[in-house]
């Protein structure tokens, strides 16, 4: 009965992966893009702060201007209060409706001191603009080390143009671009073994704390001593300079706010904050309402990903399957992880993409289609959990990283075969040579 159960969902999953021929998802993909940006499009263009919605653009992106004006006046302090915030906000916008909070650490407002000339629209068309630069730069490098996408050019261009948590990100003007930044940094040191300067890159990580929740962890149990070493060093750098620059009344009022979010990651959002984030502490709390239940199942699930990822790194699979392992294991664990941070997925499209043609005939290839496809689309719908209670993305993540500890396996166990073979052929080799001695 079970092989029957197995052999038809293996028919249906085969089924379904024909079905995503390049040119259907050519389709998709520009149906998508004109969708997405159409709307940004009608949106943004009319004139001045706020778009036709009545909500000031690039919103999220006020609380960067904000906080290196605060920290060029000298009141670092100021920078997590919530009414010196919002004085700055009414001040800028002349709106109340817009209630800001600033959840990252104090050096990562600097740079946008160089900025403080013009107006905050021109700062966050200029950050946006730069942004987008940098995506396309991450994606043109990654896509550079994946030889069978080479002749998929447009494809690749067009699906990363309609990838939805690009759209989120522009719309918002966040960060998540510099996470993707230093993530692609790590991948891109490996091929050429250095393992010491991937660590350092994840460890800039560091002001986004939360992506650091399960790396650490991986490396450290998979024993990569040089990335995990990197990686501890980076962010002591970067805390200590922070530190340093700041002092510790400064730091000690991030602490405050980062252990306050932590536990209790919905006040980062007033409004349907679990809908909107994509990882396994959401989908535990829309799923069971029970606040202790969904912390310990969230726990648990948090575990299971992290060993399965640390197995995954310590196989001896290729670099795409390990990576896109680890980045799958920090984002399912990532506790506020909203659609705009899922920028940080791009390089495992690119990764997974090239191996599944790579490796066309491998039995796991067909679900592994199908997965990336669902992992592509279903942030965009996660608004819908709020009805559903049903983070339909986060199951798939966890799909995928389930179908990739599968793969890696599958090849440990072929390697296991082929060196005991060699083994046993050296040994009839040997075998008369030493009749004769």
């Amino acid at each position: 009965m079970d092989e029957l159960c197995s052999d038809q969902m293996n028919n249906w999953l085969t089924s379904a992966a024909a079905l995503l021929t390049p040119r259907r998802i050519r389709a998709h993909a520009l149906i998508l893009a004109i969708c997405l940006w159409g709307v940004c499009l009608a949106d943004y263009a009319k004139p001045g702060l706020f778009d036709r919605g009545g909500n000031i653009k690039f919103q999220d992106f006020l609380q960067f201007p904000i906080s290196a004006q605060l920290i060029a006046q000298g009141r670092a302090i100021d920078l997590y209060s919530d009414q010196v915030l919002a004085q700055a906000v009414h001040t800028i916008s002349g709106s109340t409706r817009v209630e800001l909070r600033y959840f990252y650490g104090p050096q990562v407002a600097l740079p946008f001191s160089t900025l403080e000339r013009f107006s905050f629209l021109t700062q966050a068309e200029i950050w946006v603009a730069l942004s987008l630069l940098i995506y396309f730069a991450c994606g043109y490098f990654v896509f550079s080390s994946c030889t069978t996408l080479a002749g998929k050019t447009q494809l690749v261009a067009l699906c990363a143009i309609a990838y939805p948590p690009l759209f989120h990100f522009f719309v918002r003007g966040q960060l998540s671009v510099v996470a993707l930044f230093f993530i692609t940094a790590a991948y891109l040191a490996l091929p050429v073994r250095r393992e010491w300067l991937s660590g350092i890159a994840l460890g800039f990580l560091i002001f986004k704390p939360q992506f650091l929740v399960a790396i650490p962890f991986i490396l450290l149990f998979a024993q990569a001593w040089r990335m995990f070493a990197g990686l501890v060093i980076s962010a002591i750098a970067q805390l200590t300079f922070t530190y340093l620059y700041f002092g510790r009344e400064v730091m000690r009022a991030y602490f405050a706010m980062l252990l306050h979010s932590a536990g209790q990651p919905r006040s980062t959002e007033l409004v349907f904050s679990a809908t909107q984030m994509h990882s396994f502490y959401s989908f535990w709390e829309l799923l069971i309402r029970w606040r202790p239940a969904s912390n310990i199942l969230y726990l648990l699930s948090s575990i299971a990903v992290i060993a399965l990822a640390t197995s995954i790194w310590k196989s001896s699979s290729p670099l795409a399957i390990r990576f896109s392992a680890m980045l799958l294991a920090a984002v399912l664990v990532n506790p506020h992880i909203y659609i705009y941070d899922l920028l940080a997925l791009a390089p495992m499209f690119l990764l997974l993409s090239d191996w599944s043609i790579k490796n066309a005939h491998h039995p796991e290839t067909p679900i592994l289609h199908v997965l990336l496809y669902l992992a592509f689309l279903l942030p965009l719908f996660g608004p819908l959990a709020r009805w559903t209670h049903l983070q339909l993305s986060v199951p798939v993540f966890g799909a995928l990283v389930w179908t990739l500890f599968r793969i890696s396996t599958r090849d440990q166990t072929l390697v296991s075969v082929e060196d005991d073979s060699a083994r046993r052929a050296e040994c009839k080799m040997l075998s008369p040579i030493e009749g004769q001695n």
